[in-house]
């Protein structure tokens, strides 16, 4: 398999059906849909030390009852967007609807770490739909480039604010809502 499957041709599916089609998953591999669109992309040690590293650092700001999830579905607004975030932090007090998902307004930080047949989508309809969900923080670390973007300040579908930082320089967050540093320096490059 390659970074990325995209199926167009959904049958009229609902996102609950879509999902359900797809069951399951090869093992190793992760799937989301965006504007309509299958992904499937392999999960790589890479991604999984940098998400790994960003989720501590929250757990240990925020305490062990915060609620973190990595590649569990969201649906957002717009066409057919069940999202999978490599990483989101949930707002305190927030609370799964009956289906066990939560809301994207509950999102406070999301994080995707880019794989090379997927990062169309982080740079593009995702960077889009998490401004107009009104998501607060949105970061895209690029293991291929060894960057981190850092978005805030989201109005309409587009943030205002753009920081590019370079792994081992730390993403300073203490002007936003979540008031913390995360630190790249143990971040791996592709």
């Amino acid at each position: 398999m390659t970074d990325g499957i995209a199926v167009t041709d959904n049958d009229g599916l609902s996102l609950d059906e879509l999902f359900d089609q797809l069951e399951p998953v090869p093992e190793g591999y992760r799937v989301e849909v965006v504007r309509g669109v299958v992904h499937m992309s392999p999960q790589r040690r890479t991604h999984w030390k940098i998400i790994f590293e960003i989720a501590c650092r929250l757990r240990q700001h925020f305490g062990e009852d915060t609620e973190i999830d990595s590649d569990v579905r969201i649906d957002f607004p717009g066409y057919l967007n069940g999202f999978c975030p490599d990483l989101v932090k949930i707002a305190d007090g927030a609370t799964p609807d009956g289906k066990g998902r939560f809301s994207p307004s509950d999102a406070e930080l999301i994080v995707e770490v880019t794989s090379q047949g997927t990062a169309v989508n982080d740079y593009g309809p995702k960077k889009q739909t998490y401004a107009e969900a009104e998501v607060p923080v949105y970061v895209i670390a690029d293991p291929y480039s060894g960057q981190c973007h850092v978005f805030t300040s989201p109005k309409g579908d587009t943030y205002r604010s753009e920081v590019t930082v370079d792994f081992g320089d730390p993403i300073d967050l203490t002007c936003t809502p979540l008031g913390l540093t995360i630190h790249t320096d143990k971040f791996p490059r592709d």
